[in-house]
């Protein structure tokens, strides 16, 4: 009852429409849920997510749930999930990639979801990793250890959808480290983001990782854009 009185003045609205969602809805209505673009990069090992790191970087999986489009539906969940304080749309989507990602062989021998980090500066500014309640929905629907302290980004820098695509391959390389022990040794990772653009974040990510002994990396996103 009082749910229904915070609703009625509070009415929730959809992520991607902005209209009212009805009491079976949860975050997304139905009918962007039915227009939503989906990649099925799941149904595939050899997708287009996985190829963009081809002679880049060793991984095992890649792999995003939606396409990104400027001025589609997923611009406009991601916007809310990562500048307006909508934590819950994470929750969403990794429950609702983890239904699809748990019948893939590959994650039965990943042993830990990590995230790409935020430099503790833009953290304050924001409050919050926008993936972390992806991931910590998939450590939940998988049964995988979520792990926000091996990798860290040590430089500052301003938000990437406000860089051209100079700007965001620029000075990258060197913007990330890892915080290991033995017990980190032979481990599967999985690397966690958003949106998936010319992927050399996740590449300088990687590049971190792999300076731990044996380590082995697999990649999902939530969106992956598309031209």
């Amino acid at each position: 009852m009082f749910e229904s009185i915070i609703n009625l003045f509070f009415p929730k609205v959809c992520a991607g429409c902005n209209s009212f969602l009805l009491t079976n809805e949860n975050v997304i209505c139905t009918l962007c849920r039915h227009h939503i673009p989906l990649t099925n990069h799941h149904l595939n090992p050899e997708n287009e997510a996985f190829k963009k790191f081809y002679g880049k970087i060793p991984i095992e999986y890649a792999s995003a749930l939606f396409y990104f489009h400027k001025k589609g539906i997923v611009q406009e969940v991601i916007h809310k999930l990562k500048y307006k304080g909508h934590e819950e749309i994470g929750r969403v989507l990794g429950n609702w990639y983890a239904a699809d990602l748990k019948e893939i062989p590959v994650f039965q021998e990943i042993d830990v979801i990590i995230p790409v980090p935020l430099h503790k500066k833009k953290y304050r500014e924001r409050g919050y990793n926008q993936v972390s309640a992806f991931g910590l929905a998939l450590s939940k629907e998988l049964n995988i250890v979520y792990n926000e302290s091996i990798l860290v980004r040590t430089v500052y820098s301003k938000t990437q959808s406000k860089k051209n695509l100079l700007g965001r391959t620029e000075g990258i390389e060197n913007i990330f480290n890892v915080n290991f022990t033995e017990k980190d040794h032979d481990k599967h990772f999985l690397l966690i983001d958003d949106v998936i653009t010319t992927g050399s974040t996740l590449e300088a990510c990687c590049r971190a990782l792999l300076k731990i002994p044996g380590a082995k990396i697999s990649i999902v996103c939530m969106a992956m854009a598309q031209s």
